[in-house]
């Protein structure tokens, strides 16, 4: 029988319609390739492909039995293209074998590329990692089709890996593939790289500029440096992209002081040896303009004179893009002209900045206003919450159905948001669909959920000993559906938080913790209400009821309230509690007094204003903290209250059991945090500075009593508590001994700033990572009169932190102190701080 190939009529179609019949044996019918006719398909059949299903690739090729086709038609030229998509073949033609009336059958001849069976790398030519990298990059894997196209795609993204590693003359040579004996149809790679040298930026001329220094337009280049042998933070590498983004920096430095005409007008790389290369930069600065009239077109809101006073910009001044598209459009602080309408519903609004002179170096600006009118909000909802209930998320937003649309309500909403922890700020969106036509706008909030329940596993060291702590923290339980028996495994969504924490040493410590806090109480205002029950135990290792035991029990219960305040704005909260604890001893010398019991019953109250945009946990970058606090006991000794409280009101008669049998003291604490990002146009490389200071105050009401022995301050170290049985507070100055900056006794009073700078490696919500550098400064006192703010032990360090959702904080710090400590004049210079489930102290 003679066949007839088909696809290479529609590949040479001019041809074709030279010849145009094709006599196919069988029945006899001739294919007239002028006259198109419609045949059904009425079989097909497959050659050439043994290790494939045939019935797959007819499906493929969409040719299929019953089906009608042209001849000639597209229909063979799009099954050729179908088979051809797939990769798996080298060669495919489509022949027709017979004709029996309207019914035509084929024959589908393939011949299969050779698979990938495995690859490997050429020995001593990439190091164990490198190969580990490109295995995950090439896209080279069992099964696949060798093809010239995959191979120079592996051959693309091998380049480009060493090239990023500053090996520009990096080779890659595939060597012929070898047949698989042991798997059909298939072949091994070897790639052998030849990375050759690693090349650094050797020098950076730069030519034609006046106005900055080569070194400040160097500078500007944040990726393309020249490598010096101190630098640690910049590889001197050379990137093309980065070089390009680079140059980009220099001329919107140039844009800052006015030189609009700005460009570069040559760029040249070169090899200076074989490890070295030089670039070359010319510039053409041109000339250097100011700003002269600006009018204003289009506003009724505000007059001229208030939107000049928003905008800042007066005659005069240097031509400043970036500096008016910011007070035009988005300043941070919102303080720019359009938040100024946007603040007020003005939706629709739109300004537009239009140069209508420029004459000499002066540059007369039109600013065009479109206000259109106020636009109300219609509809809010939230998307992309698998977890917690809409109700949670819906009662911290600041923008409801009704309301006039307020930028500034949404960057709070989003803020809000945020603070809770449940989702991750990266992804994270707001997305407003208008409606000009009736002048509302509905609001749809985008979250996606992230971790954020912890499990505690850290360790202290504390009374000599090792204290080891586990704990679990979920922090958007939810108690209904607990109660509903909704364990899916844990009942989540309402945003309550409930934790549980324990601490031992075995026997000679124990220490057990529970609390649960409501956020919204009601369900309607954002009151909350709390409960904590503790128990902690210290021994000198003997079981109880055993001779020689020495010991002293802790139980304690308490109850908070907290209340979102409205005034002076509603950044503050006020928190209310009140805490009882019950100290029985029984022979424990280490305390002030042996054997008895003593009770500490005491309020606190703490006033916060807190306006960062982030968690503490989570990399805040602007914002601040404020809070004072105040915690103190009845006075007992009182002349009310003596006569219930005390057998006798001589107390220098009295033991110290009998004086501390109710504990009476007061305590004030003032701290304050401030975070400002000092360089990076977005939070992922923003460089923040955060600034922090604190006071502390513990005193007492009767002078025949002294002061308590408990709540006492005690400075230095890594603040990681290990344990307290006194209610101590532990306050951490890096670079000194735990505890080496106050009395063996405590302090009664203390102070403390740090100054840190910190920069994100990663906010990856599964591991944030930001490195920081410190320096500090501390002291505390026996007494308040002795107190000085300004008589400090300095210190100075590096650290990291990392941030683990299941884990919590994880930080290391190496810090050097810069002064002597009266206690211990010997201790050494600097030394690690290492802490997990880091507590650097509420100062």
């Amino acid at each position: 029988m003679i066949r007839k190939p088909l696809f290479l009529f529609f590949i040479l179609a001019p041809l074709l319609a030279l010849h145009a019949q094709v006599v196919v044996t069988g029945d006899s019918l001739n294919l007239d390739y002028n006259k198109p006719r419609e045949y059904s398909i009425g079989g097909i059949t497959v050659e050439g492909a043994p290790n494939l299903d045939q019935d797959y690739i007819k499906i493929i090729s969409g040719l299929v039995p019953g089906k009608k086709i042209k001849v000639p038609g597209n229909d063979i030229a799009v099954a050729i293209q179908n088979l051809w998509k797939q990769g798996y073949f080298e060669d495919i033609q489509i022949y027709v074998t017979k004709v029996q009336g309207q019914n035509i059958f084929l024959a589908i001849q393939v011949k299969e590329r050779p698979r990938l069976s495995k690859f490997s790398f050429v020995k001593g030519s990439v190091s164990k990692s490198e190969a580990d990298d490109l295995r995950e990059q090439i896209g080279l894997f069992r099964g696949k089709p060798v093809t010239d196209n995959s191979i120079q795609m592996a051959r693309n993204t091998i380049t480009a890996f060493f090239v990023e590693k500053g090996y520009p003359d990096v080779k890659v040579e595939f060597q012929p593939p070898v047949p698989d004996t042991t798997l059909a149809n298939s072949v091994i790679l070897y790639i052998n790289i030849i990375k050759g040298p690693k090349v650094k930026i050797g020098k950076i001329n730069i030519e034609g500029n006046s106005e900055f220094s080569d070194g400040k337009l160097r500078r500007k280049m944040k990726e393309t440096k020249v490598k010096r042998w101190w630098d640690v933070f910049h590889s001197g590498k050379f990137l093309e992209g980065e070089f390009e983004t680079d140059k980009e920096a220099i001329l919107a430095k140039y844009l800052e002081k006015g030189y609009r005409d700005a460009k570069i007008v040559k760029d040249s790389i070169y090899r200076i040896s074989p490890t070295r290369m030089g670039i070359d930069i010319r510039i053409e600065e041109g000339k250097k303009y100011y700003f002269r009239n600006i009018t204003w077109v289009g506003n009724a809101k505000y007059a001229s004179k208030d939107l000049s006073r928003v905008l800042a910009i007066k005659k005069g001044d240097v031509y400043n893009q970036a500096v008016l598209e910011s007070r035009l459009y988005m300043n941070p602080n919102g303080t720019d002209v359009s938040s100024l309408y946007m603040d007020d519903g003005y939706l629709f609004f739109s300004v537009t900045p239009v140069e209508v002179k420029v004459e000499n170096d002066s540059i007369d600006l039109e600013i065009r206003i479109v206000e259109g009118k106020q636009a109300t909000i219609n509809k809010v909802t939230v998307t992309g919450n698998t977890k917690t209930n809409d109700k949670v998320i819906l009662r911290e937003l600041h923008t409801h159905p009704g309301q006039l649309f307020r930028r500034s309500d949404i960057i709070r909403s989003q803020r809000e948001l945020a603070q809770l922890g449940y989702f991750d700020p990266e992804k994270m969106d707001v997305r407003p669909t208008p409606d000009a036509v009736n002048g509302t706008v509905d609001i749809e909030y985008v979250v996606e959920e992230k971790p954020s329940d912890q499990i505690e596993l850290s360790g202290g060291f504390g009374a000599g000993r090792v204290v080891g702590t586990l704990g679990v923290s979920f922090n958007n339980f939810s108690l209904a559906n607990a109660l509903k028996g909704d364990w899916h495994p844990i009942p989540t969504g309402d945003g309550q938080r409930i934790s549980l924490r324990a601490q031992s040493t075995g026997l000679y410590y124990q220490s057990y913790n529970f609390s649960f806090t409501e956020p919204w109480l009601g369900g309607k205002k954002p009151n909350s209400l709390s409960f904590t029950g503790y128990y902690s135990r210290q021994t000198n290792g003997l079981r109880r009821n055993t001779p020689g035991i020495r010991s002293i029990d802790i139980w304690g219960l308490s109850t908070g309230f907290g209340k979102r305040m409205k005034k002076p704005d509603d950044y503050f909260q006020f928190y209310g509690e009140l805490n009882y604890q019950y100290y029985v001893l029984e022979n424990f010398t280490s305390f002030i007094f042996s054997d008895g019991y003593s009770n500490n019953l005491f309020g606190r109250m703490v006033i916060s204003r807190s306006s960062i945009d982030f968690p503490l946990y989570d990399y805040p970058t602007s914002g601040s903290q404020f809070s004072f606090s105040a915690q103190a006991t009845l006075p007992y000794s009182g002349r009310l209250l003596r006569g219930v409280f005390y057998d006798s009101f001589n107390y220098s008669d009295m033991t110290d059991q009998q004086k501390y049998k109710w504990v009476e003291y007061y305590k004030l604490k003032f701290t304050a945090s401030w975070f400002t990002k000092v360089a990076g146009k977005d939070r992922k490389h923003a460089l923040v500075l955060n600034t922090r200071m604190g006071w502390g105050f513990l005193g007492f009401y009767n002078k025949d009593i002294g002061l308590a022995p408990f709540e006492r301050f005690y400075l230095g170290g890594s603040g990681l508590t290990g344990f307290a049985l006194d209610g101590r507070e532990i306050i951490a100055l890096r670079g000194y001994d735990d505890g080496i900056l106050s009395p063996s006794t405590g302090a009664s009073a203390i102070a403390k700033y740090t100054l840190e700078l910190r920069y994100p490696l990663s906010l990856n919500p599964s591991a944030m990572i930001y490195c920081l550098a410190f320096a500090e400064a501390g002291n505390s006192w026996d007494s308040f009169r002795h107190f000085n703010p300004f008589s400090m032990k300095r210190s100075a360090g590096v650290g990291v932190r990392i941030f683990l959702p299941m884990f919590g904080m994880l930080g290391l710090d190496y810090g050097w102190r810069l002064d002597d400590a009266p206690r211990n004049p010997f201790m050494q210079k600097s030394q690690f701080h290492f802490t997990i489930g880091m507590n650097l102290g509420e100062l």
